[in-house]
């Protein structure tokens, strides 16, 4: 009888074995925006971002249908007196509240981004730096969003700090460490 209960247990455990539904344990999105004649780079992230999935049954069916919604008000540059410029001369200037990334496609090397902002959909390339912990980084321009009027709003706040000069490409990078339930 003792055989028979291991041994139905064993075909239990095995057949479930596989089974698993995998969530976001861990997930970093930051960013690096340039400034001065010299490209100094500063950087920070964001405090509120949003995942949704629509596939958990694999690591790389959870990234390949992930969503992720950043509140734009939720800036995080470790200076609170640039962080409100920055909602209040970037991102208020065009009312862009948030932003949002889905991902559209994942190979062994470069993960496919729509992002979306100021009501711009845009599919943006990014080299997958790890898979294991799925780190990926890529660059935005943008005009590409039509957000130049909101770069010469912080640009003008700035203007000294800045040299004159707020560069128009942003360097964009996600971290996210996914686990078996």
């Amino acid at each position: 009888m003792k055989k028979t209960i291991l041994l139905l247990l064993t075909l239990v455990t095995i057949a479930f074995a596989g089974e698993c539904s995998y969530e976001a344990k861990k997930l970093n999105v930051t960013w690096e925006a340039y400034k001065t004649p010299l490209k100094i780079g500063v950087g920070g992230t964001f405090d509120k971002v949003a995942i949704t999935t629509a596939d958990k049954t694999s690591k790389k069916s959870f990234l390949a249908t992930t969503t992720l919604t950043i509140d734009t008000s939720s800036i995080d540059s470790k200076n609170s007196g640039r962080d409100a410029k920055l909602v209040k001369y970037f991102f208020d200037v065009q009312n862009v509240n948030k932003i949002t990334a889905k991902v559209l496609s994942v190979t062994d090397k470069i993960i496919k981004v729509a992002i979306s902002m100021n009501g711009i959909t845009k599919t943006v390339p990014m080299r997958l730096d790890n898979a294991d912990t799925l780190k990926a980084h890529g660059y935005i321009d943008l005009a590409d969003f039509h957000m130049l009027p909101s770069l010469a709003g912080i640009t003008k706040a700035c203007f000294d700090k800045h040299q004159g000069k707020t560069w128009q490409d942003v360097e964009i990078k996600f971290e996210l460490e996914t686990g078996c339930l």
